[in-house]
């Protein structure tokens, strides 16, 4: 009775501590709003009611917060949904949204697209950076896939090795970009870049990342008892009658779609879809019908209990998000590896 209590309890206590954050998180800012007051705003537009709430607040509530907070909440829930699936696909602790050369795809295009012109590219001035930043993302991920297939199966340790290849050449060619053609100004955007950040949150910019992040976290929802069989090894998988590198394939390249929309919206975030997948399974164990579900709670509440860090700690100045999910991160890493009790 106590373990089926357990996960229902757990879920809920996170749901509740994640509309809490959300509060908090739009409260807080260069102009701080009373929490309460924050609440009333939020619940009037919910439900439509006509409140007589401060237009002031509410106008820094609606258009400039609550995007990049609710952006926040959809990016942590996407990597650590990545970072859940790739560990199970290469049934490594280690393994992360980046481990398919994805970051640094991205950050070949971003190079690119910034160095060559991209701040001044008329109409694309707005999107440009995203585009280019996703096509590389995925040039990069699908150049991983063919090395690791190439000529033979799929294993994982191929496709970690070609992960390191990809990843390695595509930083190559952006420092070699950089070296030949940076200035002072586009060095300064590449490197903000590189270590993420919410800043330019809008609702419009939100959509694509919430219906792909809500697409890919019901398919994966339905897809645990593969990735159970995943994370016990390949031979088990067969045993089971899993289809392994069918099912590899197909959780890759949509990892690989997910991870670079995120990564072409916001920049490098890392360490999320790292650490929280291990703390989610010390809370929940390694079965991904519940592991799933906790780790994209407490992805969302951790990055966007960070960003709120990030843009407040220093009066007047908003630091990379990246920063601080290594800085926050690490220590949380340390101490769930460092559990007696805590096995992968």
């Amino acid at each position: 009775m106590k373990r089926k209590l357990r996960l229902p309890l757990l879920i809920t206590s996170l749901s509740m501590i994640l509309i809490l954050t959300i509060g908090v998180c739009v409260s807080v800012g260069t102009m701080k709003i009373p929490i309460l007051e924050t609440y009333t705003i939020l619940i009037d537009k919910v439900l439509f009611l006509d409140s007589n709430v401060n237009p002031t607040y509410s106008g820094i509530i609606l258009k400039i917060r609550l995007p990049r907070v609710m952006m926040g909440l959809v990016i942590g829930a996407g990597l650590a949904l990545c970072g859940v699936v790739m560990q199970a696909i290469v049934q490594n602790p280690l393994a992360d949204p980046f481990l398919l050369g994805i970051s640094s795809g991205g950050y070949l295009g971003a190079t690119i697209f910034i160095i060559l012109g991209g701040t001044t590219a008329g109409i694309l001035s707005g999107v440009g950076l995203s585009i280019i930043a996703f096509l590389g993302a995925l040039a990069a991920a699908s150049a991983v896939l063919f090395l690791a297939a190439y000529k033979s199966k799929m294993t994982t340790t191929k496709l970690i090795l070609s992960g390191t290849i990809i990843s390695a050449a595509c930083s190559a060619a952006a420092n070699f970009i950089i070296a030949i053609s940076g200035t002072e100004s586009t060095i300064t955007r590449i490197t903000y870049w590189t270590m993420g950040s919410l800043s330019s949150s809008k609702w419009e910019s939100l959509l694509i990342p919430f219906l792909v992040t809500l697409i890919c976290s019901i398919f994966f929802l339905t897809q645990y008892r593969p990735l159970n069989a995943m994370l016990q090894g390949d031979e088990t998988a067969i045993t089971l009658g899993i289809n392994i590198h069918f099912y590899r394939k197909l959780y890759i390249i949509i990892v690989a779609l997910l991870t670079g929309i995120l990564v072409s919206t916001c920049g490098i975030i890392g360490f999320v879809g790292l650490i929280i997948p291990h703390i989610a399974r010390a809370l929940t164990g390694a079965n991904h019908r519940s592991l799933i579900t906790v780790s994209m709670l407490l992805g969302a509440i951790f990055l966007m209990g960070v960003d709120a860090i990030a843009r407040t700690i220093i009066e007047n100045v908003e630091l990379p998000i990246g920063i601080f999910t290594a800085l926050v991160g690490a220590p949380f890493f340390a101490y769930i590896m460092i559990r007696k009790n805590y096995n992968f």
